[in-house]
C-alpha cells in the first residue's frame, strides 16, 4: 500500500460484521476468513493509517434474537457483548500471529482478558502504530454494536466509519431478494432514514449525523477492498 500521506483518511473506525466471520460455515469463526481480515488490516496499519476496530457478535449470539426466544433482554445483550469479546480475541490473536502490534480494550472491566476502554487509551494505542480492537459494544444493554462503533468513532476522532459487510454497498432493496435493486454510490443520512434502509440502526445513524462522521459501506470479504477504500477508490456507498 502507498504511504498514508496520499490517502484521504488518517484514522478510521472499522466496523466488522460478526456474521461475516462465519465465512461459509453456519456458526462460529471461519479461520480462513479471520486470517484474510487480519492480513488486510495489517497491510493497512503498515501503510500508516490508524485503525480502531469494533466487531459484532452475531456469529455467536445476538441479544435481540435471544430476547425474541425468551431470554431477558439485558442478559441477552450482555451475552452478545461477550460474543463480541470472543471475536475480538480471535482477531487479536490472528493479528499477533502475523506480527501486527495490537491492543484489545473492553467496554466493561474484563482484566486480564483486555484492558478497560477509554478514548485516551484507544488514541494512544493508535498513535503508537498499534491496531486498537474495541470489544464489548458500548458496555450497556439496548445498544447494538453499530451504535458502539459510531460512538467509538466519534470518541476517537476518526475521519470515517468503514462498515465492512458481505455486500458491496447500500441498495434500494435487498439485492439478494430483489433483482431490480440498484446500488447507491452516495446517500445522505436523512435519505437512509426516510427510505427505511437497513444500513445501521437509527441510533447509530443519528449519532454519525449529529457528529459529522461519514460512513462507507463496502464489501470486506473481497480481498484488497480495505486498501481500495482507504485509497479513496469509489467502491461501496458513501453516507454523509
Amino acid at each position: 500500500m502507498e504511504n498514508t500521506s496520499a490517502m484521504p483518511y488518517k484514522r478510521v473506525l472499522l466496523k466488522l460484521s460478526g456474521e461475516s466471520l462465519m465465512g461459509h460455515q453456519g456458526y462460529g469463526i471461519d479461520t480462513e476468513r479471520l486470517n484474510e481480515y487480519a492480513a488486510q488490516i495489517a497491510a493497512a496499519a503498515r501503510s500508516g493509517v490508524q485503525i480502531a476496530i469494533v466487531i459484532g457478535g452475531g456469529n455467536i449470539f445476538r441479544g435481540l434474537s435471544g430476547a425474541s426466544k425468551g431470554f431477558d433482554r439485558v442478559k441477552g445483550d450482555q451475552m452478545g457483548m461477550l460474543a463480541t469479546t470472543i471475536n475480538s480475541l480471535a482477531l487479536t490473536s490472528a493479528l499477533e500471529a502475523i506480527g501486527q502490534p495490537v491492543r484489545m480494550l473492553t467496554a466493561i472491566n474484563m482484566y486480564p482478558v483486555g484492558e478497560q476502554y477509554s478514548p485516551m487509551r484507544a488514541i494512544e494505542t493508535m498513535n503508537r502504530g498499534e491496531v486498537a480492537i474495541l470489544a464489548g459494544g458500548t458496555g450497556c444493554p439496548f445498544f447494538t454494536t453499530d451504535t458502539g462503533a459510531a460512538l467509538r468513532g466519534v470518541e476517537t476522532k476518526a475521519d470515517v466509519m468503514l462498515k465492512g459487510t458481505r455486500v458491496d454497498g447500500i441498495y434500494t432493496a435487498d439485492p439478494e431478494k430483489d433483482p431490480t435493486a440498484t446500488k447507491f454510490d452516495k446517500i445522505t443520512y436523512d435519505e437512509v432514514y426516510t427510505r427505511g434502509l437497513k444500513v445501521m440502526d437509527l441510533t447509530a445513524t443519528a449519532l454519525c449525523k449529529e457528529n459529522g462522521l461519514p460512513i462507507v459501506v463496502f464489501d470486506m470479504d473481497t480481498k484488497g477492498n480495505l486498501e481500495r477504500v482507504l485509497k479513496g477508490d469509489p467502491i461501496g456507498t458513501y453516507v454523509y
